[in-house]
């Protein structure tokens, strides 16, 4: 995905709920390492942005308004909304 949208979006993983170790082996096992991820241990960005389970998203637009998907989108439905979001 980041490679898809590269220079166009920026993709930020945060992993909560587990340990740091857990979280940097669910980034290796799923090889979705091409972009950054936090550790959120104390849930404040969870906290922040409503986040309850994962999978969730956010997505914050150029001007700042941001929606939050709660559950799994897939790769065409991620690829989808973030190319609807920058038709916007």
């Amino acid at each position: 995905m980041q490679k898809q949208f590269e220079g166009q979006v920026t993709i930020i993983g945060v992993a909560g709920r587990d340990e740091p170790n857990a979280m940097a082996a669910f980034v290796d096992d799923l090889a979705v390492g091409a972009f950054p991820h936090i550790a959120d241990e104390d849930l404040q960005i969870w906290m922040q942005y409503d986040i309850r389970s994962q999978p969730s998203f956010v997505f914050i637009d150029g001007d700042g308004s941001l929606e939050t998907v709660i559950g799994a989108m897939g790769e065409s439905g991620l690829s989808s909304k973030i190319t609807d979001l920058l038709a916007t």
